[in-house]
């Protein structure tokens, strides 16, 4: 037989390992489609860029990705594990390391000179999302202290991932993941698991093919453990060995490992599908009435408001944040409910990725009548190319005739 599952799994291993590897090298308007700036504070997610002052939104992200999880993991068990986790993904992609065991001294040390290799990309990739994988070259170059937290995080995740690749491998998930530890928690009798038949244990052979097979030493015959990834390493061993007889496999997925299947409504999957439902909607709102760019005001304190036939003139600092991965160019506009009001300058070009920039801007006022109240005046930013805009209130204080 062709060990349909194995072929699947190390496929899909492949594509994710390439994703895993390559998305920092990918470019959305000029910056990474998927990088935490650690030098900047920001979160560049496919073509946005979100400041830490929106991290909110990373955060219900985060919460949002947490109950899927969890909902997924009520219906399918652990399927993440034996099929998408990094760590599987990894350990398929060094197979050359468990297959050189037992050969000539010379296959091993090429064999754990290849994991260095792959633990050294990976690393690096890894580095790429939170420095972006263009900037590394000049930073290197600077000898200062970025380049030096950059060479020390290399070399210290290359030392770890090589450990993982050589030592560890699936261990990991037998006795290190955390996820693996909730799954009794999560699982009910519906849960999609990989099971042994019991109602045809009489059919089993007793060649232990499904336990030489298993990466992690698990007997599925003894029924679930902790342990098993769900990887279907033992489905494909004894398809392989029944098929010789003419009979279906004793081992295979399956919806809940009980001979009888519960009925009724799921707990789990019910209150984990909610909780995700939920936040997937205030995720979606969050993000929908998330604006492009900002802005504050304040007085300037130190220029004095200027009086003559022109008005009256009072200096502002105003303050700007593009969080945008393209340029913006924002109109100012200023009204008030007596008078006519006039700001200058009435246009700013805001570069992407400039961080706050402050700069003064003059509000003259005219046709004002002489009051002991200040006088309220809005202050609108607008973006005609997103056609966003920002709305701040200052007050404007009118000086005394004499």
């Amino acid at each position: 037989m062709n060990r349909t599952f194995h072929r699947l799994r190390l496929t899909c291993g492949m594509v994710l390992f390439a994703i895993l590897v390559g998305l920092p090298y990918l470019r959305i308007h000029g910056e990474s489609a998927l990088r935490f700036d650690i030098f900047s504070l920001r979160l560049f997610f496919f073509g946005t860029s979100i400041w830490l002052a929106d991290f909110f939104i990373v955060l219900v992200a985060v919460i949002f990705l947490t109950f899927l999880t969890l909902f997924a993991t009520t219906l399918f068990g652990r399927v993440w594990c034996g099929w998408l986790c990094p760590q599987t993904v990894l350990v398929d992609a060094t197979l050359f390391i468990e297959r050189a065991q037992g050969k000539r001294y010379a296959t091993v040390i090429i064999s754990w000179m290849a994991g260095v290799l792959v633990s050294a990309v990976v690393a690096a990739s890894i580095l790429g999302y939170l420095v972006s994988p263009y900037d590394l070259p000049f930073l290197l170059r600077t000898d200062g202290f970025q380049a030096r937290l950059i060479v020390v995080s290399f070399s210290v995740l290359t030392v770890l991932l090589l450990l993982d690749v050589l030592v560890m491998r699936r261990q990991f998930c037998a006795t290190v993941c955390p996820y693996a530890k909730m799954q009794g928690v999560l699982f009910d009798d519906r849960t999609l698991v990989v099971a042994f038949d019991q109602e045809r244990a009489d059919e089993c052979l007793q060649c232990g093919a499904c336990l030489n097979a298993c990466p992690v030493n698990v007997d599925i015959r003894k029924g679930p453990n902790m342990a098993c990834i769900h990887c279907a390493e033992c489905v494909d061993a004894c398809i392989k060995r029944t098929a010789v007889m003419n009979r279906r496999s004793l081992v295979n997925y399956t919806f809940g490992s009980a001979p009888k299947h519960g009925a009724g409504v799921r707990t789990n999957p019910l209150i984990t599908g909610t909780l995700t439902v939920l936040a997937l909607a205030f995720l979606v709102y969050l993000s929908a009435s998330r604006m492009p760019f900002d802005m504050n005001v304040q007085l300037s304190y130190s220029e004095t408001p200027t009086t003559g036939e022109g008005g009256i003139t009072t200096s502002y600092i105003i303050s700007l944040r593009n969080t945008e991965t393209t340029d913006l160019i924002l109109d100012l506009s200023a009204a008030a409910v007596s008078g006519v009001v006039r700001i200058t300058p009435d246009t700013i070009v805001l570069h992407r990725g400039s961080g706050l920039l402050k700069m003064p801007v003059s509000i003259n006022l005219t046709n004002v009548p002489v009051s002991d109240q200040p006088i309220t005046i809005t202050l609108t930013a607008r973006s005609k190319q997103l056609e966003k805009s920002v709305t701040r209130t200052i007050y404007f204080m009118v000086p005394k005739s004499k």
